[in-house]
């Protein structure tokens, strides 16, 4: 395994260390307790600072005012402030993001950064889930902490089930990314299975929490689930979603792995680097390509993006 600390005088370095070098753990957790104090001067202080750092936009916002840190970091937009594709062929986009690494799972790897492989079966915790998508294509989403930090399906679909796997808090911006192997296998998250209806295949959310992060929360029907301490047999309610519906947000900025079985494609905006809003094509679904296919006489592959 390639040392954490190589590297750490290259670019970025700095970085690193003011990210990651102090105990994670504790540091997240009184971060989660500062967010929430409602005590005007340190909301409006806090709020001030974390938009000089993190460009935050606040013009989409459902509200113009916060009780706290942490609740402008959760909050919800205003209607029609994220246009939704509706085309059936197409799964959107469940949060705003910069794309990370993209494209084929391969052997069953995917890549953290070019050069740095990870193994789906790690990451799902479940050999048998992990064979389903061998062949598939994945997308990294990384969300900054000065971006709305909700998430929603990205296609009509019933939640089939819901998994959480313990782990570290490492930050996952890109200088962490290119000095520890295997991050979002490391750190704590939540596995989302989204059958697409009606009667369709199986895509994977993989919700990755991060330094800071003070939890990851899903909305279902009229409930708000701690994924932490669901029991792991309990029901899940109001598990039918719509495209752009709601799904759950995070306590501050980290990262959706989402994944296809194979057939899918990435669509034509979707390479290394470039920012999605929520709602904005993300994949193509199979019968999509084949069609394409048809009407131009020719068969249409994905490329493997870096």
């Amino acid at each position: 395994m390639r040392s954490i600390t190589s590297g750490l005088f290259r670019e970025g370095s700095l970085n690193f260390i003011l990210t990651n070098g102090f105990p994670r753990r504790t540091a997240t957790r009184l971060a989660g307790w500062f967010c929430r104090l409602e005590q005007p001067f340190v909301r409006d202080v806090s709020i001030a600072v974390w938009r000089f750092f993190c460009d935050v936009d606040l013009a989409d916002a459902k509200k113009t005012r916060f009780a706290s840190l942490h609740d402008c970091f959760v909050r919800e937009l205003r209607e029609g402030a994220r246009p939704v594709n509706l085309s059936p062929h197409t799964l959107v986009s469940p949060c705003d993001a910069l794309i990370g690494a993209c494209g084929r799972i391969e052997s069953g790897e995917l890549l953290q950064v070019k050069g740095s492989a990870y193994r789906l079966e790690e990451l799902l915790g479940d050999g048998e889930l992990a064979a389903a998508f061998a062949d598939g294509t994945y997308v990294t989403l990384r969300l900054t902490a000065g971006m709305y930090h909700r998430f929603h399906a990205p296609h009509d679909g019933r939640i089939e089930g819901l998994s959480h796997l313990a782990g570290d808090v490492w930050n996952v911006n890109p200088p962490t990314l290119a000095r520890v192997d295997r991050v979002f296998c490391r750190n704590e998250r939540a596995v989302i299975r989204l059958r697409l209806e009606p009667g369709g295949p199986l895509i994977l959310l993989v919700a990755v929490a991060a330094v800071l992060v003070g939890g990851i929360r899903l909305r279902l029907g009229d409930e708000t689930i701690d994924p932490r301490r669901r029991p792991p047999a309990a029901p899940l309610p109001g598990a039918v979603l719509r495209k752009g519906e709601e799904v759950g947000w995070f306590e501050h900025g980290s990262t959706i792995i989402v994944l296809a079985p194979a057939g899918f494609t990435l669509a034509p905006a979707v390479r290394a680097g470039a920012r999605l809003r929520m709602g904005e094509p993300l994949l193509r679904k199979p019968q999509f390509e084949e069609e394409e296919g048809a009407r131009h006489g020719d068969k249409t592959t994905s490329v493997h993006e870096e």
